[in-house]
């Protein structure tokens, strides 16, 4: 089933896929968060129905750990390392870029800084053997059946749609306009090249 992804004829699968488990995990968190806050939970960082994070992880886990799908033990392992790291990574990266984190454990047992805790990496292991071993091979069944214009269409707006979104709300958590962000990257290129110069 991996080699359904490769070749340049197939990336339209894989931002299919990615864009089926984006979509999943923000239904799974926005459901969870509100239980958990009894009030409707937007957990998307913008407005639309989107949560990258799991796009990402659900889709490139998969690449990575497809050849594991035989050793359950194994790729339950390997799935919440993975995972557990990925999510760090994430997490450092938001604090350092906006200062802020889309997620606090600091309330659960066995939590390194509030970004990472023995909770959560429990659960990215079970996630990662139902993805790899159930769900994958069914969800490119479904998207293979999608006709490839259709694919491509609801691909380009869907992804178009969701970076301006993304990209305006970030523009808010920066507290920054469009002209100032643009000012900053020439800024950051005119430094980069002086200090190469």
């Amino acid at each position: 089933m991996l080699s359904q992804f490769g070749g340049s004829g197939n990336v339209l699968l894989f931002f299919e896929c990615f864009l089926f488990y984006s979509f999943a995990g923000w239904v799974v968190e926005s459901i969870y968060m509100s239980l958990c806050n009894k009030k409707i939970t937007n957990r998307g960082f913008a407005k639309g129905p989107l949560c990258p994070i799991y796009g990402f992880g659900g889709t490139l886990g998969y690449f990575l750990l497809h050849s594991l799908s035989d050793w359950v033990i194994l790729l339950y392992i390997v799935s919440a390392i993975l995972a557990t790291m990925f999510e760090f990574l994430v997490g450092k990266l938001m604090i350092y870029t906006l200062g802020d984190l889309w997620w606090d454990y600091n309330d659960k047992p066995f939590n390194y800084k509030g970004i990472i805790c023995l909770e959560s990496t429990i659960a990215w292991g079970f996630y990662g053997v139902f993805i790899v071993r159930y769900i994958n091979d069914f969800i490119v069944a479904i998207v293979s059946m999608i006709p490839r214009r259709v694919g491509i269409v609801v691909c380009t707006v869907c992804l178009t749609g969701y970076l301006i979104d993304f990209v305006y709300h970030l523009l808010l958590a920066l507290d920054m306009t469009p002209a100032e962000c643009k000012d900053k990257i020439v800024e950051n290129v005119r430094d980069i090249r002086a200090r190469r110069g």
